[in-house]
């Protein structure tokens, strides 16, 4: 399964140990990311330092693996999707996952109900990914 993984996701499985981190890790899963996202983790490095339950050399180490494991996708690759993302996306500040799914064409893993209220691109969430692996 091929999805576009959502900067919430990712920050929700640096923070605390849970189901979610499992399954970012999981063979059967193939997972990206627009490029954007490695700033996002930059900006609010401090903040998920803060809140997570594990200790700084974990934190680094799981970022090592996840520049491993998910794929990111540079905006020039999408780019031209980027008008129907912004299009269908109904949070404003969404596009780029839309543009990069569409693009990809595979679905968005996101927990943000709103995500679905479209019908171009299919937005699972996490307890919908756990059964569809």
């Amino acid at each position: 399964m091929e999805l576009v993984i959502d900067a919430n996701i990712l920050f929700s499985a640096l923070i605390k140990n849970s189901f979610t981190a499992e399954l970012i890790f999981n063979d059967d899963i193939k997972l990206y990311c627009p490029e954007f996202i490695i700033e996002e983790f930059l900006k609010y490095e401090n903040e998920i330092s803060e809140k997570m339950s594990r200790t700084r050399e974990e934190f680094v180490m799981i970022m090592h693996m996840l520049k491993d494991i998910i794929s990111v996708v540079p905006k020039e690759e999408y780019v031209t999707f980027m008008e129907k993302g912004v299009e269908i996306s109904p949070d404003p500040k969404d596009p780029l996952y839309f543009a990069l799914a569409l693009k990809l064409n595979c679905a968005i893993w996101s927990n943000d109900a709103k995500l679905k209220k479209q019908d171009k691109v299919t937005v699972y969430n996490t307890t919908e990914v756990m059964k569809l692996v």
